[in-house]
């Protein structure tokens, strides 16, 4: 009886591990490019209303209001385990495939799956595991205007591209808390 006492102590132990989460951060790209508050990885939608099935753009940070937004809010540890983690919807990051171009979508966690593997790389550039080449990317060109904000809110799409020094200001990555 102890035996099994100490078992599922253990087990709840392991348990309580795996579902501990970091400080919520937002991933900024660092160059401003056109946008003064900076463009945030961030999901399509509005904050908790935010529509996962709709996937990931870049988005004016909503940081300068004086929070991270959940849509914009990724899990700190998650980050050091080579995930995207946005725990306030339970998802992650996956990359629609391995190819440039590729859309990035949201889906439950799967431990294992190469598609939602992200590195960070020395020059701040996030990178797919499975494919080293290609990196995070801001989409080029005009951006769209967002539906709320003063001044306007900026959008942008993201996706997979070849990482390159000519896209650099477009794939260089930060990550940051909110701090009082």
């Amino acid at each position: 009886m102890r035996t099994l006492h100490l078992l599922v102590v253990v087990l709840g132990l392991l348990s309580l591990s795996h579902n501990v989460s970091g400080e919520q951060v937002e991933i900024y790209l660092i160059e401003t490019v056109d946008e003064d508050r900076g463009y945030c990885i961030d999901i399509k939608g509005h904050k908790s209303k935010a529509k996962i099935q709709r996937g990931l753009q870049a988005h004016t940070c909503y940081s300068y209001q004086g929070k991270i937004a959940v849509d914009q809010a990724f899990d700190s540890l998650s980050l050091g385990e080579n995930r995207l983690y946005l725990s306030f919807f339970d998802v992650c990051v996956m990359a629609e495939s391995m190819r440039a171009a590729a859309s990035l979508q949201l889906e439950r966690c799967r431990e294992g799956e190469e598609l939602q593997q992200f590195g960070w790389d020395e020059k701040g550039r996030i990178y797919a595991i499975a494919n080293p080449r290609l990196c995070i990317t801001v989409a080029q060109g005009v951006p769209l205007k967002g539906g709320g904000g003063v001044p306007i809110h900026l959008i942008r799409n993201l996706s997979l591209q070849y990482c390159s020094a000519s896209l650099m200001p477009t794939q260089r990555w930060g990550s940051r808390k909110i701090s009082y």
